[in-house]
């Protein structure tokens, strides 16, 4: 068990934290929730050992191992397969499935495990640090964004090992679905505090909405009777027969302490502006093929039109060409063949990973506002700014200096600039926190025009898109149905295969042996868990059971 202790954390006249206290206990899961900068990957280096708090302290049990994801990337063996090897405990050096079984479940070929390192895109190399993370067989798990660059099959294989994972595990993500399908605890930093809390995040921003109403209930009953108070001294004091009256009063007065009003977090203010397009289809798509080599084109033939109104996610595993079709409907690459069939009146804005590359570095946020409207007059430039959280000077700030999470919003805000009937969206919700990916999944929703979006988050698959382009081995295809739907009618053909199969949970993690004895509580806490564990897999199993033997009593019945 880890106990953090009164930990304090400020950078100059900035503190990030305070009196920050909390137990990591046996096979607890923890969800780390919070804006950005609030302060969440500084509290990991603190638990590494990495950064020093100014206050408090972190208790490590001796000989506790802790695993984390190496952001780093360098590597100094010839092939994957030896480079995660170094990773293998001592007594294990030898075994070298077990790297080749991880390597496996994160979307590598036995072609791959040959090829160095460095052959790989950068997402890939972040899987072979996560690979090594897994072989060191650590007693807990810190994993910061360990979600970028996974695709979805990747995502659902990593929840399954982080599920029955045997020791403890903190995890950071923007992926809200993702974090609660793993987490039994989550813990927020909010207002210089943090907070843990049993259950998902759901429960834990319930929790806090809550605490904030009774807060503010209770700071205007104080404010109420204060100012009361000090009404019944300021008429009676002079006095002389309520002058020991108005005196006790202000003694009372004087004791009370004075509260606050709550500071409130800016959120961005989305709003996509929408000009009309009067046709049914904004972008009809026939036979359109392409692919960076003659002999292998990455989709071929691919026909849909994109209706007014619709919601069109492109989903597939990484580097199977998700990006490179929505580069194609841009115009910024030209297909081998086939036919994109603008109607006249069709705008569209893009957000992609390779738009964010191009913002000009030497310009400030207002130039690059600028740079997409140039008829938008400076009060309207600054409103599009503040929008995405860049107020004051702070929209002066030049694009060199601005973090990946400031330069999507900067990119964002190009795209506001503009009014469009068709977005085209790059995994929009990089670098973003949660709170400003529900609302851009709220404007997404209200946004009267087509939207086509790149995007591995399930959640938003799940509450946007309502038909589907899918690649997998061979090409792409147009898929009539929501994510849903193709889960339960396709489902992803990685997913249960045998030992050959990309994705199969095929290895065995085991932490040390701690040294403490567990105590009676954590002893009926971890049992219980266990119960609720066995409870879960069990219960639609018996579901299943009792539908089919009602169905052979029906069946036999009718014979």
């Amino acid at each position: 068990m880890i106990q953090v202790n009164a930990l304090k954390k400020q950078f100059g006249q900035r503190t990030l934290f305070e009196n920050v206290t909390f137990n990591v206990n046996p096979r607890e899961r923890i969800g780390l929730v919070g804006r950005n900068g609030t302060g969440k990957s500084t509290l990991f280096k603190m638990l590494l050992g990495i950064e020093t708090p100014d206050e408090g302290e972190v208790v490590v049990p001796k000989g506790y191992r802790i695993g984390t994801l190496e952001q780093h990337l360098k590597f100094t063996e010839p092939t994957i397969v030896a480079e995660c090897a170094t990773a293998l405990p001592a007594d294990k050096e030898y075994e070298v499935y077990r790297a080749e079984k991880i390597l496996s479940g994160l979307g590598f070929t036995e072609a791959d495990f040959e090829r160095s390192p460095d052959d790989f895109s950068g997402g890939y190399q972040i899987r072979i640090n996560l690979a090594k993370v897994l072989l060191t067989e650590p007693q807990m798990l810190l994993l910061d964004e360990p979600t970028n660059y996974l695709d979805i099959v990747s995502m659902r294989w990593l929840k399954t090992v982080l599920k029955t994972f045997p020791g403890e595990v903190i995890l950071i993500t923007h992926d809200r679905d993702f974090m609660d399908d793993v987490v039994t605890h989550t813990m927020g930093i909010n207002r210089g505090q943090v907070k843990k809390i049993e259950g998902n995040t759901g429960k834990y921003y319930e929790q806090i909405v809550l605490e904030d109403e009774i807060y503010e209930k209770t700071r205007k009953n104080v404010e109420k009777k204060k100012k009361d108070l000090q009404q019944f001294v300021d008429r009676f004091r002079a006095q002389a027969s309520k002058a020991s009256q108005a005196q006790s009063k202000l003694k009372q007065l004087e004791k009370m302490d004075d509260m606050e009003a709550l500071s409130e977090d800016s959120d961005m203010n989305l709003r996509f502006e929408y000009k009309d397009c009067p046709g049914k289809f904004p972008l009809k798509v026939e036979d359109l093929t392409f692919g960076h080599t003659e002999s292998e084109p990455l989709f071929q033939n691919l026909t849909f039109g994109l209706a007014k109104g619709e919601r069109l996610g492109i989903i597939g595993k990484n580097g199977k060409g998700k990006s490179t079709l929505l580069n194609v409907l841009a115009g910024e690459l030209r297909p081998w063949s086939g036919k994109l069939t603008w109607h006249p009146s069709a705008v569209f804005g893009h957000f992609g990973q390779t738009n964010v590359l191009r913002l000009d570095l030497s310009n400030t946020i207002e130039q690059e506002v600028t740079a997409a409207n140039p008829k938008l007059s400076p009060t309207q430039i600054r409103g599009i700014c503040g929008a995405m959280l860049f107020t004051g000077d702070d929209a002066k700030k030049k694009i060199s200096v601005l973090s990946g999470g400031e330069r999507a919003r900067v990119l964002l805000g190009k795209i506001l600039a503009r009014p469009s009937n068709v977005l085209f969206l790059d995994e929009p919700t990089n670098h973003l926190d949660m709170e400003s990916i529900e609302i851009l999944m709220d404007e997404l929703q209200n946004y009267p025009g087509a939207v086509v979006v790149v995007t591995h988050s399930e959640r938003m698959l799940k509450r946007l898109t309502k038909n589907l382009v899918v690649f997998k081995e061979g090409g792409a295809e147009y898929f009539n149905g929501g994510y849903e739907d193709f889960l339960r009618r396709v489902g992803w053909e990685e997913e249960g295969e045998g030992p050959s199969g990309h994705h199969q949970l095929g290895y065995e993690l085991k932490p040390q042996k701690q040294n403490h004895k567990l105590s009676r509580k954590e002893y009926k806490k971890l049992r219980s868990q266990l119960v609720k564990d066995r409870s879960d897999t069990l219960k639609p199993l018996k579901k299943k059971v009792e539908e089919v033997e009602a169905k052979i009593l029906d069946l036999e019945t009718k014979k």
